[in-house]
């Protein structure tokens, strides 16, 4: 039977602490339940009371409900001349409903020194009085030992005897922390196995890293080898300065790389999911260079690779998609062959013979050379594809489009456009403003044919991006627009290039409608929302 690695989430409490970073309550909350969906088992909610947010937080996650994981308050050793039951902070920990109370204390006498301006002996004192108060109401409590690897590279000796004295005052659990992420992985096996070996076998050694040097995950799972048996960290890397390690790295890492167990059987597969859900909530851009999560992760581009995953996914890929919940994707460049057109015909579900293949690719050469980038416009390219094997149905036939846009001398700026169409033999005259002309040609598109296929209205542009093709020619370059879009379960994109920088959005809008009116997507959108997902 496989060992048990805990996995233990700070999303909330230090990955907010990265510029930027700001969650409501609700939100703050909707992240709680994704985490125990995905099978965590301990939450860091944050300090409790410490603002009007942080108390809202803890009285709303008191009264929820959650399978797999439990919430854990922090705080902080006492005050330095405070009896711990006396000491403001202290008292709120006690109080509040949280099981767990995670406790950061000073270990390195830079610290003591500098900071908190503490002798070595009374930090020992608070570390174990602080735990000592909190164990005996009945709290499990966890002690962060703050700058533990610097503390120990100090001096050793001290290092382990403020671990010491939490695991005799009743900590489950001591945290060997990189606070500031500078540490190697040799250090890291070092100092934990020291400690393992000290203390291992009345408590819990777990370990928190952070990524200033680069190795926040490798340093993570060097401590579980040494024998450390929870991994702190954030969903996608958030936190201060270059970030925390990232758990959605380490948690397939640990469990399809070293085989230990760390969530329940099939929830592994809401990695990916979880991962997307958090960036949407803090309004961040998902890296798609991520390990396991990213869009990349599982992309091939160069013809020799999409031949070998099509014969044999091992070739080219370390795991299968499928169980962190991602998908294979096929880039499509000049770089591509047949088997890359072929690979994508057969996710979008169009039979494509090799001579159709052929002349796809020689299509693909010819757009690329004109400025399409089609890598990143999956939806123009699923189109093109359809084009080529006649199985192909226009939404709609243009007869003309005009947008204008007026500048008055008060500032104030108004966009109108006008379009005029035919659908299935009958001819649509529509106006609309917008903010801008984009906008304006979408609306008065969506009026036209919005009652012909109302399922467009479940597909949101959800980015708009403009290169300069040729920065020599100034205003009078071509222009390359990329649209991206969604219709809650699938994302994807288009391109438009031209002169013209309007024409070229028109071009990419229409795109991104019609294929998002393609089979597969029009399907899922009649379908509703997926099975368990959340209203």
């Amino acid at each position: 039977m496989a060992e048990q690695v805990f996995l233990y989430d700070t999303t909330l409490r230090d990955g907010m602490q990265g510029e930027g970073m700001s969650l409501s309550v609700d939100e703050k909350v909707r992240v709680a339940h994704a985490l125990d969906d995905l099978g965590v088992h301990v939450i860091e909610a944050g300090f409790p009371s410490s603002n009007p947010k942080e108390q809202a937080l803890f009285e709303v996650l008191a009264g929820e409900s959650f399978r797999h994981a439990e919430i854990a308050a922090f705080g902080m050793t006492r005050r330095k001349g405070a009896a711990a039951p006396y000491d403001q902070a202290m008292q709120e920990l006690a109080g509040c409903f949280a099981p767990i109370c995670t406790l950061v204390g000073k270990t390195w006498s830079l610290h003591l020194e500098k900071v908190t301006r503490v002798e070595p002996e009374e930090n020992v004192q608070m570390i174990a009085e602080s735990v000592a108060f909190l164990h005996a109401i009945g709290k499990r409590v966890f002690y962060d030992a703050e700058h533990f690897f610097d503390a120990y590279a100090d001096d050793p000796a001290y290092a382990l005897e403020c671990l010491r004295a939490a695991v005799d005052a009743g900590a489950e659990n001591v945290t060997l922390c990189d606070t500031n992420g500078a540490t190697l992985p040799s250090a890291v096996a070092h100092a934990t196995s020291h400690v393992v070996a000290e203390l291992g076998e009345r408590a819990q050694v777990g370990i928190h890293t952070h990524d200033d040097a680069g190795c926040g995950v490798a340093n993570s799972l060097v401590a579980v080898e040494q024998g450390a048996r929870l991994v702190q960290g954030t969903v996608n890397g958030y936190g201060e300065r270059c970030g925390n390690a990232n758990l959605t790295t380490i948690l397939p890492d640990l469990q399809l790389k070293l085989g230990f167990d760390c969530v329940p059987p099939g929830l592994l597969a809401r990695l990916t999911e979880t991962a997307h859900l958090v960036d949407e909530l803090c309004n961040v851009s998902p890296n798609v260079n991520q390990p396991y999560v990213g869009a990349n992760a599982f992309a091939h581009k160069g013809g020799m690779h999409v031949a070998g995953v099509n014969r044999d996914a091992r070739t080219f890929e370390h795991i299968d998609p499928a169980a962190v919940g991602a998908d294979r994707r096929m880039l499509i460049s000049e770089l591509s062959g047949r088997g890359t057109v072929q690979a994508r015909a057969d996710l979008t579900g169009v039979d494509l013979d090799d001579e159709v293949a052929g002349r796809v690719v020689e299509r693909v050469k010819e757009l690329e050379h004109r400025g399409y980038h089609l890598e990143a416009a999956d939806g123009t390219f699923d189109l093109l594809i359809r084009r080529e094997t006649g199985d192909y149905e226009p939404l709609f036939r243009l007869e003309s489009w005009r947008v204008i846009v007026e500048t008055r001398r008060d500032g104030e700026v108004e966009t109108e456009a006008t379009i005029k169409i035919w659908v299935n033999g009958e001819r649509y005259v529509r106006t609309a403003e917008g903010n801008g002309p984009v906008n304006a040609l979408d609306t008065a598109l969506r009026d036209a044919i919005g009652e012909t296929y109302p399922h467009l209205k479940g597909i949101e542009l959800v980015n708009f991006k403009v290169r300069i093709l040729d920065e020599r020619k100034g205003t009078g370059a071509v222009t390359r627009v990329l649209l991206d879009a969604t219709d809650g379960h699938d994302t994807w994109g288009s391109i438009g290039v031209s002169e013209n920088i309007i024409e070229a959005s028109w071009e990419a809008l229409v795109d991104s409608l019609e294929a998002g009116m393609l089979p597969a997507r029009a399907e899922r959108v009649h379908a509703g929302p997926a099975a368990g997902e959340r209203g």
